[in-house]
């Protein structure tokens, strides 16, 4: 960790902040390094532009396609993280992974933020968080053993269903004003 600290030209402590173990580190290194899943190639298709639900789904689509080659870090991941001690000091706002994810549905849900408050808007993406991720996929794997197709299509419908909620609890909202 010094070394990498003195490479960083940062201090011990905020490489600790972020990543409380080598192993972390090591494998935010090494899915950093993986191939980029192309997602904003998916989330720029202008037919899409105007449409979150479909944004959404082109990011699920995109996402699931990397998964042969992601998900086993993303379990190494998630047991890392899962083990971080209950003594973690951690400010609210600062996750210990799942950065790029949050970006990500965020972009596909952009054509809400100009409608949604800035709390629904984010209330949206913090219940997307829990059904798009390797999170998801081992719960549906593992739990419900389901395939790839039927991992999709629950993932897919899940995202949509909070999308169009999201969606038809602000249109109430805005008839009753």
């Amino acid at each position: 960790m010094d070394e990498i600290a003195a490479a960083a030209d940062v201090s011990r402590r905020t490489i600790y902040t972020y990543f409380p173990a080598l192993d972390q580190l090591l494998i935010d290194a090494t899915a950093r390094a993986l191939h980029e899943p192309p997602v904003e190639a998916a989330l720029a298709d202008p037919a899409l532009a105007d449409d979150p639900a479909g944004r959404v789904d082109a990011l699920i689509r995109t996402l699931l396609a990397y998964s042969p080659q992601s998900l086993p870090l993303g379990r190494r991941m998630i047991r890392l993280t899962v083990d971080t001690p209950t003594s973690d000091t951690r400010e609210p706002g600062n996750p210990i992974r799942g950065h790029r994810r949050v970006e990500w549905l965020e972009q596909a849900c952009e054509p809400l933020r100009k409608t949604l408050s800035e709390a629904a808007f984010q209330r949206l993406i913090s219940a997307l968080t829990i059904v798009v991720g390797w999170e998801a996929q081992i719960a549906l794997r593992d739990v419900r053993g389901l395939g790839p197709q039927a991992e999709e299509e629950a993932i897919t419908w899940a995202a949509r269903v909070l999308v169009e909620a999201a969606i038809e609890e602000h249109e109430a909202s805005a008839d009753v004003g």
